[in-house]
C-alpha cells in the first residue's frame, strides 16, 4: 500500500508532505554520524546541570535530589524587552515578545535518558510539566514544553534536561494547529484529532503502542522518519488537566515509547519532543486537543540521518518511508 511517489495532507498544520518510498534503497556515499558514547557517570563534576555544580552563567546548583527546574541563564526570552525603534508599516513588521525559558533536569542522575529512569521519576516529571504549564500559563499565552535528546538534535549538554520556553505571542506552529483544529469543529461539530485517533484506531497501521489513556502512533502526513504524535484518548486541553490514572499511564507510555526508539538501530535513539496545549487566555479553546509531537532524525540505521534539504527547504518536505513502514517497524521490537 502506498508503494509508489504520493502526497500526503496534514490536516492539523495544512501542509502536504511528498512520500517517495522508492528512494529507501538509495546508495549512500553523505555523511555518516559517529554513534554516541552510552558511558557516563552518574555524576559528572564537569557537568553544568549536576547537583551542586557552578553553571556557565556563575550560579550554584542546589545539590537536588528529584526534578529541579531553573531559569537559563542565557535566555532567549526576557519578561521586559526593550520596545523596538520605528520601522516603515508596510513590508517590514516587527512586535515586541515577552517571555522566559527555564531548564528542567528530569533527574540528578548524569548517566540517565528519561527512557532509563524508573516510572515513578518519570511520572514525578509529568507533574512538574504540568505544575510548569499551570504556573507560567497565568502569565503567557503559549507555554513550550521541549526536550531535545542527543548531539544530533542541538543537545549542548549530555545531562537528562528539557527546556520550557513560554511568551506572549502564538508561535507558527500552534498558530496553524490552532487555526486547522477551530476550522474543523466549526465545519464537523467534532474534535479533529479525537476523530483522528479514532480512525487510527479502526485502520490500526500506524498505531505504535496504546494503554488505557494514551495512544501513540505515525501521524499518516508525518515527515521525519519515525515521527510520533502521542495523545490522551479524551479530550483534554491542557496537561494540567490530566487525571492521576492518565498521568500514571502517559509515565508507563512514554517509556515503553522510548524503549523501542532506543531498540529501533540497538543505539541511544536522538529527538526533539513538545507538547502542544491550548493557549492559555480567555477565548475557547473547547476544539483543541492536547497532544505531544517527536521528531527523530534517524533514516535508517544509527549512522544516517534525514535531512531536511534542496527540495525540502525550496519546495516541501519529502520522506523515504512511509508511515506504515515505520510504524510497523516501532511496533514489532
Amino acid at each position: 500500500m502506498f508503494e509508489y511517489p504520493h502526497r500526503r495532507y496534514n490536516q492539523l498544520t495544512d501542509e502536504w508532505v511528498l512520500v517517495s518510498p522508492q528512494r529507501t534503497d538509495r546508495p549512500w556515499q553523505g555523511q555518516v554520524e559517529k554513534i554516541p558514547s552510552d558511558q557516563r557517570p552518574i555524576y559528572d563534576p564537569h557537568c553544568y546541570l549536576c547537583p551542586g555544580n557552578q553553571r556557565a552563567g556563575g550560579a550554584s546548583n542546589p545539590n537536588y535530589e528529584s526534578t529541579f527546574v531553573f531559569t537559563n541563564d542565557f535566555s532567549a526570552l526576557v519578561p521586559n524587552p526593550p520596545e523596538g525603534g520605528e520601522i516603515p508599516p508596510q513590508l517590514l513588521k516587527t512586535s515586541p515578545v515577552r517571555g522566559t525559558c527555564r531548564v528542567i533536569c528530569f533527574s540528578p542522575r548524569h548517566d540517565l535518558t528519561m527512557r532509563e529512569m524508573p516510572k515513578e521519576d518519570i511520572r514525578r516529571l509529568v507533574n512538574v510539566w504540568a505544575e510548569q504549564i499551570g504556573e507560567l500559563g497565568e502569565k503567557y499565552r503559549w507555554v513550550q514544553i521541549f526536550e531535545n535528546k542527543g548531539a544530533l538534535m542541538g543537545s549542548s549538554n549530555p545531562h537528562p534536561h528539557g527546556q520550557i520556553w513560554a511568551s506572549d505571542q502564538l508561535p507558527n506552529e500552534p498558530w496553524k494547529e490552532e487555526q486547522q483544529q477551530k476550522r474543523y469543529f466549526e465545519e464537523n461539530g467534532s474534535l479533529l484529532l479525537i476523530d483522528y485517533v479514532k480512525l487510527e484506531q479502526q485502520q490500526e497501521e500506524r498505531v505504535v503502542v496504546e494503554n488505557n489513556n494514551w495512544i501513540a502512533l505515525v501521524p499518516f502526513w508525518a515527515v521525519w522518519p519515525f515521527e510520533i504524535l502521542l495523545l490522551p484518548k479524551r479530550h483534554v486541553l491542557r496537561l494540567p488537566d490530566l487525571s492521576d490514572e492518565e498521568r500514571d499511564d502517559l509515565a508507563s507510555l512514554m517509556k515503553e515509547l522510548l524503549t523501542k526508539y532506543d531498540r529501533l538501530f540497538d543505539n541511544p535513539f536522538s529527538y526533539s519532543m513538545g507538547w502542544h496545549g491550548a493557549p492559555n487566555d480567555e477565548a475557547d479553546y473547547a476544539h483543541w486537543q492536547l497532544h505531544a509531537h517527536y521528531y527523530p532524525p534517524l533514516l535508517r540505521s544509527a549512522t544516517v540521518r534525514k535531512f531536511i534539504v534542496g527540495y525540502e527547504l525550496l519546495a516541501e518536505v519529502q520522506r523515504d518511508l512511509t508511515a506504515e513502514q515505520a510504524a510497523k517497524r516501532l511496533r514489532e521490537i
